[in-house]
């Protein structure tokens, strides 16, 4: 009796997920690297690129292509969610923002002091929490592909 029930149960779920529903978004890894491939083309005067995939209610996706290191940072009111596509760099987060400058709901800086530094791979996740300084430093010919997740803060 208990496998009857399990069963038609099971297909009605899988029914279920079968379709899709209005705000599940899918980014597949094959179409990432295709879309770090374009920006890699499309480098502004600082050697980065990046392309919005999508703004919900309380946090935004996009994915970011670099092939120099960008500027110190802290956001006030968001929080960064980083995952890894391609290629390897240094974050460097904490410390101080050296020749820090307000620029709307974040800072920007040349570079910081007093941070702790990690190595960031393909397939690494990082959460850096709001107010938090940070870095993404790039080796001299390296390239550096991420997803990033937006999220307020509160």
């Amino acid at each position: 009796m208990k496998k009857v029930i399990t069963v038609p149960v099971t297909l009605a779920a899988g029914v279920a997920l079968a379709a899709d529903p209005s705000g599940v978004d899918l980014w597949k890894a094959a179409d990432m690297k295709a879309v770090a491939k374009e920006l890699a083309s499309k480098l502004n005067d600082k050697k980065a690129a990046g392309k919005s995939l999508a703004t919900f209610a309380n946090h935004a996706a996009m994915i970011t292509h670099r092939e120099a290191s960008g500027e110190a940072e802290i956001h006030d009111t968001k929080v960064d969610i980083f995952i890894v596509v391609d290629g390897k760099a240094t974050l460097e987060c904490g410390g101080t923002v050296v020749g820090a400058k307000k620029t709307g709901p974040e800072t920007l800086g040349t570079s910081i002091r007093g941070g702790v530094k990690k190595t960031l791979e393909s397939g690494d996740i990082v959460h850096i929490p709001a107010k938090t300084p940070h870095q993404l430093l790039i080796e001299p010919g390296g390239k550096f592909t991420y997803f990033v997740f937006k999220v307020d803060a509160e």
